[in-house]
C-alpha cells in the first residue's frame, strides 16, 4: 500500500499543500472551521501520518527532548520523569530518556547521542564529571536544564530543592525531641554543593541551638562500599548517637537493613530520619519520618524552564529551588 503523502491530504481536502502545512504545525489562526474540519476528515479518512524526520528538517526542530538520569528506577527520579513526560506531552513534545547507572562515561554518550540526533533540549541530573562537555553544548546553542544535583554553584539553568532550609528544619526538629547526638549520615559531599548545603544546614542547627558538633557524629556512606564505620558499632560505643540523619534513600535502607539485622529497634534504641521518602512507608513497622522533596514539581519545572529556552534562547540564567516538607511519623522519639 502507498504510503499517504501531504499532497493527498490536500487533495482530497480540496485545498493547498500549504494550507495542510499550516494546519498540522498549528498555524490556523486565520484558518476557517469549516477548512479545519475537512482537512481533520481527510487526515483521519487517509490515515495521514506526517513525516516527522521531514518536518524536523525543514523546521531544524523535532520537538523532541533527552533527559538523561543516573537511574531511572530510583524513585525520586522515576517521579521527575514522570513531571518532564507530562509537562511536554502537553506540549506536544517527545521525551527520550538515557540511564547511566552513575557512569559518566555513559553520561557524556548520552549527552552525544542526544546532541547528534538533534533533541531541541536536555534535562539532566548531573554526575560534575562531564561539566567542559554540558558547557561546549550549551555554547553550541543546545538548552541544557540540570537538576537533582548542583556540582560547582555556577550551573546556568538548575531546579533544586532547598536542601540547605530542609536539613536545618530536619535537625531541629530531633532537637527539639531532645536529641543532642545526631548522627549525619551522607555520602562524600565536600565537592557536591548540593550535599554540602545539607551538612551546612545540619550544623548551623546545631549551632542555633548550642550544641557542639563532633567529627564523630559523622557517618560517611558509599554506593559501593556501604558505610566507612559501623552504625551498629557506634550504637554500641560510649557516646552513641540518639538519632540517625540519612541524607539519601539508599543510606535510608542501608540503616534499616543493618538496624533490622542486629535486632536494633526503632525509634526505642534510636531515632531515624531520612531524605527522600520512601515507596511504600505506610507498610513499614514503623514508618520513618522523612524530607518529603517533590520530583514530580521539580520534573514540571524542569521541562517548563527547557521549552522556554528552547522558544527563547535569551532567557537570563535561572537557579529555581522548590521548598521540602518534613513528614513525621514513628521513628523519632522524644528524650526523656
Amino acid at each position: 500500500m502507498a504510503k499517504v503523502r501531504l499532497v493527498d491530504v490536500a487533495a482530497h481536502a480540496g485545498v493547498s499543500k500549504s494550507t495542510v502545512s499550516q494546519f498540522l504545525s498549528g498555524r490556523f489562526d486565520y484558518m476557517s472551521k469549516e477548512t479545519r474540519v475537512r482537512i481533520e476528515a481527510s487526515i483521519a479518512a487517509l490515515n495521514y501520518v506526517p513525516n516527522a524526520i521531514a518536518r524536523s528538517l525543514k523546521t531544524n526542530t523535532t520537538k523532541t527532548i533527552g533527559v538523561v538520569v543516573r537511574d531511572v528506577t530510583g524513585f525520586y527520579t522515576s517521579r521527575t520523569i514522570r513531571g518532564i513526560d507530562d509537562f511536554c506531552k502537553s506540549s506536544q513534545y517527545n521525551v527520550l530518556i538515557y540511564s547511566t547507572d552513575f557512569d559518566p562515561q555513559k553520561e557524556a554518550q548520552a549527552l552525544q547521542n542526544l546532541s547528534q540526533i538533534n533533541v531541541d533540549g536536555i534535562v539532566i541530573a548531573p554526575s560534575g564529571a562531564n561539566v567542559a562537555l554540558t558547557d561546549k553544548l550549551l555554547e553550541q546553542g543546545l538548552p541544557i536544564v540540570q537538576f537533582q544535583l548542583e556540582h560547582e554553584g555556577n550551573e546556568k539553568f538548575i531546579i533544586l530543592s532547598d536542601y540547605k532550609q530542609a536539613a536545618f528544619e530536619a535537625t531541629e526538629y530531633l532537637l527539639k525531641l531532645g536529641h543532642q547526638r545526631i548522627c549525619f549520615v551522607t555520602q562524600e559531599f565536600e565537592s557536591v554543593k548540593s550535599r554540602r548545603d545539607r551538612y551546612l544546614g545540619y550544623r548551623e542547627a546545631l549551632q542555633a541551638y548550642g550544641e557542639a558538633f563532633t567529627e564523630d557524629l559523622l557517618l560517611r556512606w558509599q554506593r559501593e562500599d556501604g558505610f566507612e564505620r559501623s552504625p551498629i558499632g557506634m550504637l554500641r560505643g560510649d557516646e552513641a548517637p540518639t538519632a540517625f540523619f540519612s541524607q539519601h534513600l539508599a543510606i535510608t535502607i542501608d540503616l534499616l537493613e543493618a538496624f533490622n539485622k542486629s535486632k536494633v529497634a526503632i525509634p526505642d534504641d534510636v531515632s531515624l530520619l531520612g531524605f527522600d521518602d520512601i515507596p511504600m512507608v505506610d507498610f513499614f513497622q514503623t514508618p520513618v519520618t522523612v524530607i518529603k522533596q517533590e520530583p514530580y514539581d521539580i520534573g514540571q519545572e524542569a521541562a517548563k524552564l527547557l521549552l522556554r529556552l528552547i522558544g527563547d534562547p535569551e532567557v537570563a540564567p535561572q537557579r529555581i529551588t522548590t521548598p521540602c516538607k518534613l513528614v513525621t511519623r514513628q521513628s523519632c522519639r522524644k528524650i526523656r
